[in-house]
């Protein structure tokens, strides 16, 4: 599991662990691995290289020096660009291993920049001075220190002129903005160094292939396809059949162990033919509704809520939700559905996920499943999980009546909603990119990848 920690749950752990170290140890150990990061971004090779540092006033500053140290002596050279006033003992260190400190000459001919501007205590956006720094050395590949200068740490959110990094060196733990959009757009690849420290739990988490393989419904040796449970759809219409065929099809991905099908008797015949395991009416143990159901939307969640049973409420359906639906429920909106349900403007969501789904699951009381580039997953009582399995290709019609079905299908099997929701997109993902091959991809493709990225899961 990757966990992200607040800026106020790093700045404490830090604090404590100093207690325990001798004066500057925990720079050190950050500069090192920033160091020998940098390196391999540079393939291995540090002879002949050119890296600038941008250095501002705060700690960050001080771990790209030390990490100067370290290149320098690994026959790098290294300039320091100072944005700030330095007082880091790392700037006469850095003057001692033969590194430069000045504006440089020729911006664009150095091999990578790193952006030691701010550090995570920054507020979002950069000072003109720091603007002006990138801006000479636009074309240059940038590895940026712990996060990218001018995003919300906290947040996920971008206000204002930030740094695009292509390699992000963290310490000690994850913090949302890299797995949060728009800022995790900004931060490249995460890599990781561990310095030690002891966090307490995170409100933001992105599953791992391990942990969705723990939590995977697996059938018993003596199961059978009622143990396994029953999902039923409501889904499609005259008008949008496709609907009902996609999210029946990730419905009947295998890990429930019965789908039935309600619906419009034409659609239904067409559901029967594509997908002769599917039944009709009957008892289940989830139900999944709203795609493609145009009119018979309200009608047909009104329908599922009579059984009492957990809920997925998708496209059509989200419509006529207007508080808390009054079972364990799953809503699976995309940023224009949830900004007309918290009646706000679509580009605040895309704006500001973390918050708007956060907001969501408060409102509603339910698991909402805010979909986009990081599917953002919010419960509650505030704990977010974050997706980053996928594929840009992945952006086609019916991709979320996969979605739901499938998420159905997990809440048929036992898990709860927060789980089936996250399990669910994360699978999505990972089948989408199985599917694709690195090109094009179509949803009837995912549903079809679903088993084989099951059967690709580690052992549990």
């Amino acid at each position: 599991m990757l966990r992200a920690h607040t800026v106020d749950q790093v700045r404490a752990a830090e604090a404590a662990l100093m207690t325990t170290l001798p004066e500057g140890t925990l720079m050190q150990r950050a500069a090192h691995g920033l160091a020998y990061a940098v390196l391999d971004f540079l393939g291995g090779r540090g002879y002949g290289r050119r890296v600038l540092l941008l250095v501002g006033s705060g700690d960050n500053g001080g771990d790209a020096l030390h990490a100067g140290v370290v290149l320098a002596r690994r026959g790098v050279q290294v300039e320091a660009w100072l944005l700030g006033e330095s007082t880091h003992d790392a700037l006469a260190a850095f003057r001692a291993a033969g590194g430069r400190v000045g504006r440089p000459r020729g911006g664009r001919d150095f091999d990578v920049v790193v952006d030691g501007i701010v550090g995570i205590g920054g507020r979002p956006g950069l000072r003109s001075a720091a603007q002006e720094a990138l801006a000479a050395v636009a074309d240059v590949s940038v590895v940026a220190v712990d996060t990218p200068s001018g995003v919300g740490v906290d947040t996920g959110e971008i206000h204002g002129p930030h740094v695009h990094a292509d390699l992000t060196v963290t310490f000690g733990t994850h913090k949302a903005c890299h797995l949060l959009d728009p800022a995790a757009a900004a931060s490249g690849a995460i890599h990781l160094v561990d310095i030690g420290l002891t966090l307490p739990p995170a409100q933001v988490e992105a599953l791992q292939a391990a942990d969705v393989a723990s939590l995977v419904p697996r059938p018993e040796p003596d199961a059978h396809k009622y143990t396994r449970g029953v999902v039923g759809v409501r889904a499609g219409s005259a008008a949008y059949p496709g609907a009902a065929l996609l999210s029946v099809a990730g419905a009947s991905c295998g890990l429930a162990g019965m789908v039935r099908f309600v619906g419009d008797p034409t659609v239904a015949d067409r559901v029967r033919d594509h997908h002769p395991e599917v039944v009709g009416a009957g008892r289940v143990q989830a139900w999944v509704v709203g795609s493609g159901a145009d009119a018979d939307a309200e009608a047909m969640l009104r329908a599922a809520l009579e059984d009492d049973v957990p809920v997925v409420v998708d496209a059509d359906a989200l419509r006529h939700v207007d508080g808390p639906v009054g079972v364990p429920a799953v809503l699976t909106p995309h940023a224009g559905e949830l900004a007309a349900m918290l009646d706000v403007e679509r580009s605040e969501v895309e704006a500001a996920p973390l918050a708007h789904a956060r907001s969501a699951a408060r409102e509603y009381d339910a698991v909402v499943l805010l979909k986009g580039r990081r599917t953002t997953i919010a419960r509650p009582d505030g704990l977010v999980r974050v997706t980053t399995t996928g594929t840009p290709w992945l952006a086609t019609a019916g991709a979320g009546d996969v979605l739901g079905g499938l998420i159905g299908a997990l809440l048929a099997a036992g898990l709860d909603p927060f789980d089936a929701a996250s399990v669910g997109a994360w699978l999505h993902g990972a089948a989408a990119t199985l599917a694709s091959g690195g090109g094009p991809v179509v949803a009837s493709d995912v549903a079809t990848a679903l088993p084989r990225v099951v059967a690709t899961l580690p052992a549990p």
